[in-house]
């Protein structure tokens, strides 16, 4: 029998566990060193409030930044450590550099190291307790899959990589005329009359409805499934589930329901929301546009030992209602580079040149389109805009993908810093899916997440 799981954390659970015992760690740790070393650099009372509410601000954004808070990365300490070391390094850098709003520097500096170890021992004590007790199986969601015509392991992969502590334990295959085993090693397969048992034997959490199940329901299933939710256990429908855990909408289940399940969000229309957005793409690209005048020089001269070539180059890109224009961006390829046809670029690609890698990883050679951004053909954050000849191909192959063009194409957006760099069809349904999530999503809040996850991708240089 399977080991009973003792409390499941939702994904929301862990992430403000993570930022509420960050904070609490934080502060509990700096108290009792003030108290065992008279360390006076920081202290937590009512006359200096604003110092602990300034830390805590500091503490938040830069685990934001060097991503404290992604669970797939919290689940491993080796990502831990470097991230809490560089999230301490910039709180403790940034609060000594604010000192209108943070206490002075200590005449004895090494209160600065006392400072900068109490944090990092804080997180890393609580990191280490969080990965050997939130994150272990006991507290994993066991989850049962019922449907037809589905692809059961792609559902379970998808879920789990999404979320390490969500666990599809088996499935129940509802469509009879399906006589061929699915070759799955780790899943349980169970029949419709097994369910009741198969919830109480494997200690399931939730159940899951995917797949066509109005036709392949037979009438036993639905009276089992139908005690189960008048006894209050969680039955859900997968579409739902996996939007929730993912983060993005799984396009190729939804079939031709597709407009009466998609309810765009109203931010697409709001007019005050669309000219505050506006209002931000002007003043960052101003911004964008200065600095890139600023590094031109070097640019320049890089492009000349190692491109030997134009520094600049034009491209058609579709962007919104799926009218045509010409993107600015920084040449990094090889001299015809497409003289056999226009070809996806592609991970380590070899007509990408030394310099030019640098350019993309940096993110440097996206800095032209600011331009765009500024001429309004483009947005900030959008979908990524693609090529004419590939938008024919993909919206032959991928349901709906031209519904990414319902709003302006960005410098960066969802897909971007969520999805792997898109160079087949897999890569493009993924980053399709992202995209949908945020048009569906689209608010102040995912903006402002897209724009932190958007650093971590600069910072940690991974920019393809």
């Amino acid at each position: 029998m399977s080991q009973k799981p003792l409390l499941h954390f939702e994904i929301s659970e862990r992430k403000i566990l993570l930022r509420l015992f960050d904070m609490l760690g934080v502060l509990l740790i700096l108290s009792l060193v003030g108290i065992i070393f008279k360390f006076d650099y920081f202290r937590i009372d009512t006359n200096n409030w604003t110092w602990t509410l300034i830390l805590m601000a500091y503490l938040n954004l830069f685990g934001d930044i060097f991503e404290l808070y992604d669970l797939q990365k919290a689940d491993r300490f080796d990502s831990v450590i470097k991230n809490v070391l560089l999230t301490t390094s910039m709180t403790v850098l940034a609060y000594m550099l604010t000192p209108y709003l943070t206490p002075t520097l200590p005449d004895n500096r090494l209160q600065i190291l006392f400072f900068f170890i109490s944090i990092a021992a804080a997180l890393l004590i609580w990191r280490f307790l969080y990965i050997n007790l939130i994150s272990s199986p006991r507290f994993y969601k066991r989850v049962l899959v019922v449907g037809d015509s589905f692809d059961i392991k792609l559902i379970a992969e998808s879920l789990q990589k999404s979320d390490p502590n969500y666990l599809v334990v088996g499935y129940i295959h509802t469509d009879r005329r399906f006589k061929t085993e699915l070759p799955l090693e780790d899943l349980l397969r169970f029949e419709v009359h097994e369910l009741k048992d198969a919830v109480k034997q494997n200690h399931i959490n939730e159940i899951l409805v995917a797949g066509a199940y109005q036709k392949g329901l037979m009438l036993t299933l639905y009276n089992q499934l139908s005690d189960l939710v008048k006894q209050g256990f969680p039955v859900r429908d997968y579409i739902q589930v996996y939007e929730e855990v993912t983060r993005r909408i799984p396009v190729q289940n939804v079939d031709k329901d597709f407009y009466k399940y998609f309810p765009f969000s109203r931010s697409n229309q709001n007019k005050f929301y669309l000219s505050i957005f506006r209002i931000f793409d002007v003043f960052i690209s101003l911004f964008g546009i200065i600095f890139g005048i600023l590094i031109a020089p070097l640019v320049l001269i890089g492009n000349v030992i190692a491109n030997r070539g134009k520094l600049f180059y034009t491209q058609d890109r579709v962007g919104r209602h799926g009218e045509i224009f010409k993107i600015l961006k920084l040449r990094t390829m090889t001299k015809d580079a497409e003289a056999a046809g226009p070809q996806y670029a592609q991970k380590n690609d070899y007509r990408v040149t030394k310099f030019g890698r640098f350019l993309r990883r940096a993110r440097i050679d996206e800095i032209p389109q600011f331009y765009n951004v500024l001429k309004g053909d483009m947005s900030l954050i959008g979908p990524r805009p693609e090529r004419p000849v590939f938008v024919k191909e993909l919206s032959e192959l991928i349901p709906f993908y031209e519904t990414r063009h319902i709003i302006k194409p960005g410098l960066t957006g969802w897909a971007q810093v969520m999805a792997n760099y898109g160079d087949c069809y897999d890569d493009s349904l993924e980053k399709l899916q992202y995209d949908l999530y945020y048009i569906k999503h689209r608010n102040i809040f995912l903006d402002l997440s897209i724009l932190l996850k958007t650093l971590s991708t600069v910072i940690f240089f991974r920019g393809q």
